[in-house]
């Protein structure tokens, strides 16, 4: 079982670490990850499997638990304070609409619908005064989106659900635009990422030993951040606050533990990183 002293020391120490980074070094900028787990509204979908998810589902997803949701992740989202920050297990763009009009940070947002059986997607929130998005796509496991990000050139933030297809994005991008830095965000587990000219800023937190889910009792970097070697990335973590984590503090606060609600944010921690 995780120490909830240990759990609180990440939130602070990485909080003021990277604060102190952000304020001695510009231009600078901020990117996290976020599986929000399971963001579904409360009406069926014709195409996809959300019967679970719905009011009169085995998990009765009501429109009350759903908008508390909202909130919880949009609390998450505003107090990271970054000007990027990819999602993922969001179902539709109404959901992606909802949760960026509950958040006080200023957020414009990419989507598209994938293949995904369960119908869960991505999304990527961004500053529109930083970030100017010239090329979106999506695929099954993956969506990529390209731009200008104010201060670096161009960039692509490719983001991720599954550990085994990711590297043959990885590797596509490289051969078709080798003149965008690449920013890797989400499922990445076997990624050669030395190959691809990228570095893993969260490599020291996973051998602290921290992770963004409890899985058997034990930790695992379920999302991660692998970032372009063209940047320096300056400070990189799981984030974790006391407020995250079950009354326990050993385990995020989950939305459902099987079928009982919990009416946490989630199963998963989100991951930062920044960068010059």
């Amino acid at each position: 079982m995780l120490n909830l002293r240990i759990v609180t020391g990440w939130c602070v120490c990485a909080w003021l670490s990277a604060a102190a980074s952000v304020a001695a070094a510009r231009p600078s900028c901020g990117v996290a990850f976020y599986d929000v787990d399971c963001l579904y509204d409360t009406l069926p979908s014709p195409f996809r499997n959300d019967l679970r998810y719905l009011p009169q589902g085995d998990l009765r997803w009501t429109s009350q638990r759903y908008c508390d949701k909202i909130e919880r992740i949009a609390a998450v989202i505003d107090s990271l304070s970054l000007p990027l920050v990819g999602l993922y297990g969001v179902e539709n763009e109404t959901v992606v609409r909802d949760l960026a009009a509950a958040c006080t940070e200023d957020y414009v947002y990419e989507f598209r619908t994938t293949d995904s059986y369960n119908g869960l997607d991505f999304a990527l929130l961004y500053h529109g005064d930083r970030f100017f998005p010239k090329r979106v796509d999506a695929g099954h496991f993956w969506m990529e989106v390209a731009g200008e990000l104010r201060g670096f050139g161009p960039v692509c933030l490719l983001l991720s659900s599954s550990d085994r297809y990711i590297h043959y994005k990885i590797a596509e991008h490289r051969q078709l635009h080798p003149e965008e830095r690449l920013v890797v965000l989400g499922r990445t587990s076997g990624v050669d990422s030395a190959l691809y000219g990228l570095a893993e800023p969260l490599a020291s937190a996973q051998r602290a030993g921290r992770g963004t889910r409890r899985v058997g009792g034990k930790w695992e970097m379920r999302g991660n951040i692998l970032i372009d070697t063209a940047f320096h990335s300056f400070r990189a973590d799981v984030y974790a606050r006391r407020w995250l984590f079950d009354a326990a503090g050993s385990a995020p606060w989950a939305t459902y533990t099987r079928r009982r609600y919990d009416g946490g944010y989630g199963a998963n921690l989100p991951v930062f990183c920044y960068f010059r």
